[in-house]
C-alpha cells in the first residue's frame, strides 16, 4: 500500500492524541463538579445520555482517523484507464549541417530552427511527435511521442554532431523519417523537413514519391537567406571557414525543398528570416497540417487504483453515529418521553 497525499498521515496520528486530550478534560471537568456537588444529587444533575459519552468518543476519533486516512489517498493493485481522443502524428527532420551555423538568420539558422520546433511541440496538443536529424544521413534522436519534456530535452540537444559528418543528403532525411511513422496509420502521418537547402542528389526525389504514395505530405521549410550568402563559424571556431583563402558564404537553396513538397503533395513554406508572429513553426502546423486526417485512437493506460472509499465511508459513519449520540440529542428526546 502507498499513500498519495502522505501528509495527511501526520493528522491521522494526531487524532488518538486529540481523543486522550478530550478524554483528559471531561475527567477534569467531572472531578470538579464531583467537589461541588453532594453525591445524592450528582445522578440527577448528569445530563441524559452522558453514560455513552465512551462509545460517542469513540464513534468520533475513529471516524475522524479514518478520515484523515482516506483524505491521504491510500493506493494499491491497478486499474486500467481508457483514453479515447483524435491525433496525428509527425516527424520533424532538421537539418544539423554546418551550413545551418550561418547567421543570417539570429542567433543562427539551427538555434532558430531549435526555437521554432520548440514552438511547434507547444501547439501539438495531443499529437504525437519524432525528431530526426540529418547530414550525411538521417538519424532519429526521439521517437514519436506526447511527452513534450522528452522532446524538448532531445531538441535542446541537437548540434552538427547530431549526425554523421558529409554532405546534406535530403533523401537520406526522408527516408529516416519515412521509417519513424507506422505505415498502418499513414492517413494521419505528415513530415516536416527543415533545412537550408541543398540538391537532389541520391533518392530525395524517389523517397518524395514513396511518401505520396503512402499519402504522407512533406512539408519543407527553407531557412536562410535565399539572395545573400552568409558565412559560417570556421570548424576550430576561429573565424569563418575558408576555400582557398576566400571565406565560404552559403545561402538558402529553395529548388529542391519545393520539388519534394510538390512531388510529396505537401506544402514548401519559407521560414522568415526575422521571426513573426505567422512565421513561427507553430502557426506552420496549425495552418497547414491540421489538414492532414486524425486518427481516433484507444490509449488503455494503468495506475495504482485509489482505495480510499475503503477509509472515507466507514469515517463517515461513524462521524454521523457520534453526533447522533450527542447531549443535546438524547435531552431533546427524553422531553419527548
Amino acid at each position: 500500500m502507498k499513500f498519495a497525499n502522505p501528509a495527511f498521515l501526520v493528522l491521522a496520528a494526531l487524532v488518538p492524541f486529540a481523543g486522550l486530550f478530550w478524554a483528559f478534560l471531561r475527567a477534569r471537568r467531572e472531578k470538579a463538579m464531583s467537589r461541588l456537588v453532594a453525591p445524592s444529587l450528582r445522578g440527577r444533575l448528569m445530563p441524559a445520555g452522558a453514560n455513552l459519552w465512551g462509545l460517542q468518543a469513540a464513534c468520533v476519533i475513529v471516524g475522524l482517523f479514518l478520515a484523515m486516512l482516506a483524505a491521504a489517498r491510500p493506493q494499491w493493485g491497478r486499474s486500467a484507464e481508457r483514453y479515447v481522443g483524435r491525433s496525428r502524428n509527425v516527424v520533424v527532420a532538421i537539418d544539423v549541417s554546418r551550413s545551418m551555423l550561418a547567421g543570417d538568420v539570429r542567433p543562427n539558422r539551427l538555434e532558430r530552427t531549435k526555437a521554432d520546433v520548440a514552438d511547434l511541440v507547444d501547439s501539438l496538443g495531443g499529437d504525437r511527435c519524432a525528431l530526426v536529424a540529418f547530414r550525411r544521413t538521417g538519424v532519429r534522436i526521439c521517437p514519436l511521442t506526447t511527452d513534450r519534456g522528452f522532446l524538448r530535452s532531445a531538441l535542446e540537444q541537437l548540434s552538427p554532431e547530431s549526425a554523421p559528418r558529409g554532405e546534406t543528403d535530403l533523401g537520406s532525411a526522408i527516408r529516416a523519417s519515412l521509417d519513424a511513422l507506422d505505415p498502418a496509420a499513414d492517413d494521419h502521418n505528415a513530415i516536416i523537413l527543415i533545412s537550408d537547402g541543398g540538391d537532389l542528389r541520391g533518392e530525395a526525389l524517389a523517397n518524395a514519391e514513396l511518401a505520396k504514395k503512402r499519402g504522407i505530405p512533406i512539408f519543407t521549410v527553407g531557412i536562410g537567406d535565399p539572395r545573400v550568402g552568409a558565412t559560417i563559424p570556421a570548424e576550430d571556431g576561429r573565424g569563418v571557414q575558408k576555400y582557398k583563402g576566400e571565406p565560404v558564404k552559403v545561402k538558402l537553396e529553395e529548388a529542391a525543398l519545393e520539388a519534394i513538397a510538390k512531388t510529396s503533395k505537401g506544402r514548401y513554406v519559407p521560414l522568415a528570416t526575422s521571426g513573426t508572429a505567422e512565421t513561427t513553426l507553430g502557426a506552420i502546423y496549425r495552418k497547414f497540417l491540421r489538414q492532414v486526417a486524425a486518427k481516433e485512437q484507444n490509449e488503455e493506460s494503468e495506475r495504482a487504483a485509489d482505495r480510499y472509499q475503503a477509509f472515507l465511508v466507514p469515517g463517515l459513519a461513524l462521524l454521523v453515529a457520534g453526533a447522533s449520540l450527542s447531549k443535546g440529542r438524547l435531552e431533546r428526546s427524553g422531553r419527548k418521553v
